[in-house]
């Protein structure tokens, strides 16, 4: 009997082990769910990235117009998003599992919605911790409709970054290297090859993050990465763009406008451009803004259209599938946003459900063994403008969880030799 017990409770360790080992990767919403925006003040964040005790703050509609009722739940995680080992109480003053009460039907528009709106921190709810975190909201039968990540920091750390162009001839004309010291002084660092972790991104886009790299030098107080190959990213290419605040007439990236019982916005067919030499081009590296000339709201009173997406098809792209891709479905490859090949006019087309504003977007393939290629349509150059945000993590010995003790951030327009 004693034996069994044992071999219970090790089995439910393991299980439990097992949920926890398990990361915390965002989820896609459904279908009748659209247009999520959500991040800070901060200029150029394409998800929320803010100090404690600042605001960030979530938007989405429900197409359906239900006036549904939505909660929202909270998750700390440690460095790899896997849950931390923290109850709710740690790491919340107050609760969570509270439904979003701020929300409003759509006015004068030809597709119904209801947008919601929600603030953090708020009156029910506050973060006590730094760290990494997820949003998940869910419905009124308590199933995930989607999830998004975010980072809450403390300025503990001074954290430098800059570009430099690839000294590998193979890479010179594509590559982007971040380079980046950490100023500890004040802050103590006992053992920062064990204590320190960092995250790196590009333009805050998480699936190309680079992890795991340690300091190579240490000077007083400051920890050098001067990496070139293990902390490079492709340049890539400015993203296109379209712009349908005038829901009603063709304007900036919109060739035509036709209306059924939605509007249909026809976009100017793109080109290969993995043979164009670089233009500047500016863009908001991948982000949408929601807007609209039609009325004062636009979180209520922009409408959706039918936006109608092609590209030139050549024998580069063989077989392999091309998608749409930007921020407006958080960079998610689905089939809404595949591109099919119409046989009549030999161009790649699909058709996409998008809320009136101001989008970019770029087209990428997919390849037989499900390997993203981000360039071989768009091009990629060294020059590309794009964002960099340095996370830097903390654990010191004894810690239960990975806080979160500075930011860096750079851009490439000053990337020099």
């Amino acid at each position: 009997m004693i034996k069994t017990l044992k071999c219970l409770i090790f089995v439910f360790l393991c299980f439990a082990t097992v949920l926890n080992a398990q990361v915390e990767y965002e989820i896609s919403p459904p279908d009748h769910i659209r247009s999520i925006v959500f991040k800070s003040a901060n200029e150029g964040d394409l998800f929320p990235i803010v100090k404690i005790g600042e605001s960030f703050t979530l938007s989405f509609d429900d197409i359906t117009a239900s006036e549904a009722d939505y909660y929202y739940k909270i998750v700390h995680c440690n460095y790899d998003w896997t849950p931390s080992n923290l109850s709710k109480m740690q790491y919340l003053n107050g609760l969570d599992n509270q439904r979003i009460q701020n929300y409003q039907n759509s006015y004068n528009t030809l597709q119904p919605y209801s947008n919601y709106q929600l603030s953090f921190p708020n009156s029910l709810t506050r973060l006590k911790l730094t760290g990494n975190y997820v949003l998940k909201i869910y419905n009124s039968s308590d199933e995930l409709q989607f999830s998004r990540r975010f980072v809450i920091y403390r300025d503990a750390v001074n954290v430098g970054a800059y570009l430099k162009r690839s000294r590998d001839l193979n890479t010179i004309y594509s590559k982007q290297v971040v380079q980046f010291t950490i100023n500890s002084s004040g802050f103590q660092l006992v053992n920062p090859q064990k204590e320190v972790k960092v995250a790196i991104l590009q333009n805050h886009y998480w699936p190309g993050a680079i992890t795991g790299v340690r300091p190579q030098f240490f000077s007083g107080n400051q920890l050098i990465y001067k990496y070139d190959k293990e902390t490079s990213f492709d340049g890539g290419n400015e993203f296109l763009f379209y712009d349908n605040k005038e829901i009603r007439t063709a304007s900036n990236g919109v060739f035509s406008v036709e209306l059924d019982d939605l509007y249909n916005h026809y976009l100017y067919t793109a080109k290969n451009r993995s043979d164009f030499q670089y233009t500047f081009n500016p863009d908001v590296n991948g982000d949408f803004v929601v807007r609209t000339l039609e009325g004062e709201d636009n979180d209520t009173e922009a409408d959706y259209a039918q936006v109608h997406f092609s590209l030139e098809y050549d024998n580069s792209i063989g077989l392999d599938k091309v998608y749409v891709f930007g921020k407006f479905n958080n960079f998610e490859l689905n089939e809404e946003n595949e591109l099919k090949l119409n046989v009549e006019t030999g161009l790649l087309e699909t058709t996409m459900l998008l809320k009136q504003g101001f989008y970019n977007y770029k087209f990428v393939v997919v390849n037989e063994n499900g390997e993203i290629d981000y360039n071989r349509i768009s091009g990629n150059h060294y020059q590309t403008e794009n964002n960099y945000t340095v996370i830097v993590y903390y654990r010191n010995f004894g810690d239960r969880y990975d806080s979160v003790i500075g930011i860096g951030s750079a851009s490439s327009v000053n990337i020099s030799n």
